[in-house]
């Protein structure tokens, strides 16, 4: 039998981590995490990291094992995942696997997908065009050159967006007849389950998470990285909205306002991100437990 790597995924605030640690002890195992902002152990409070409490339950890799001065790449995260895994497999059968960053979760998966190498003056064209027409000016370009991934892709990440522009203009096609094209084999098979909650439900789970980051201490946390505020880890929800409190834009009331909003806003992208995976594998995130076993090992 191949050893079985078991996603948790689902949008964030769904209550993804107390549930990988549930499965991950009935199955004695240890979790894998592919959230791409709890890399960074400069970065804590705004990324909902496990607590103290959670960690010590259950062995926990890829949490802060990384400086925001050294960005993890997609593809240095499968890597390093792949690596990890090779150890865990050989102890367990199976790995619990969690986290809503879509990107990477896919990377380890099924493989990086390729592209065309971009050249040098399309890059410095596009920059050029980000510098003029901002955030808007690129979200209209992609929409107009692949409609298909503007509906899926951040369309608040210029790096996102840029990305996929550079392989439109490079390529003559669009970015999103690149994507699944090289499925790559693992060695392990995967069982991906993907926690629904209401959208009303959902979004006050939200609200609570960050009034409770607002009194764990964000503001200072976010201070303290304010000399790191370009750095592509720090253009992050409940992160760059501080600038403007910083730089006298915006008062404490209104940043919070905003990390709620994009918050929420970010929770709607992941969870189209994850309808790819099909109808048949969403589950409530009240699932009783030995429901959601029968359902793994059916």
């Amino acid at each position: 039998m191949s050893p079985k790597l078991i996603y948790i995924a689902g949008p964030t605030g769904v209550g993804k981590t107390s549930l990988s640690i549930t499965l991950a002890k009935h199955y004695n195992t240890e979790i894998v995490s592919c959230d791409s902002r709890q890399f960074y152990k400069e970065m804590r409070i705004g990324t909902a990291v496990p607590t103290e409490d959670e960690l010590s339950q259950v062995p926990h890799h890829l949490i802060h094992h990384q400086s925001i001065k050294h960005p993890i790449s997609v593809g240095a995260y499968e890597k390093q995942a792949l690596t990890v895994l090779d150890k865990l497999f050989k102890k367990h059968e199976n790995v619990i696997f969690t986290g809503g960053s879509g990107l990477y979760a896919q990377a380890l998966l099924e493989g990086l997908d390729v592209f065309p190498e971009v050249p040098e003056d399309v890059k410095a064209q596009l920059g050029v065009f980000y510098k003029t027409h901002g955030l808007q000016g690129l979200q209209d370009l992609l929409r107009d050159q692949d409609p298909t991934h503007y509906q899926k892709v951040d369309r608040q990440n210029p790096v996102r967006l840029l990305r996929a522009l550079e392989i439109c203009f490079t390529s003559g096609v669009p970015y999103s007849s690149f994507l699944g094209k090289n499925k790559k084999s693992r060695p392990f098979e995967s069982q991906i389950v993907v926690l629904h909650q209401p959208r009303e439900i959902l979004y006050e789970r939200i609200n609570i998470r960050v009034d409770q980051m607002i009194e764990e201490g964000l503001e200072e946390e976010v201070k303290n990285l304010e000399a790191c505020r370009e750095m592509s880890s720090m253009k992050t929800v409940g992160y760059q909205e501080w600038w403007n409190y910083f730089d006298g834009v915006y008062n404490r009331d209104k940043v919070i306002s905003e990390i709620k909003k994009n918050t929420r806003r970010y929770a709607k992208r992941q969870i189209t991100w994850f309808k790819r995976y099909g109808e048949n594998v969403v589950l409530p995130a009240n699932t009783p437990l030995k429901e959601l076993i029968d359902y793994l090992e059916d």
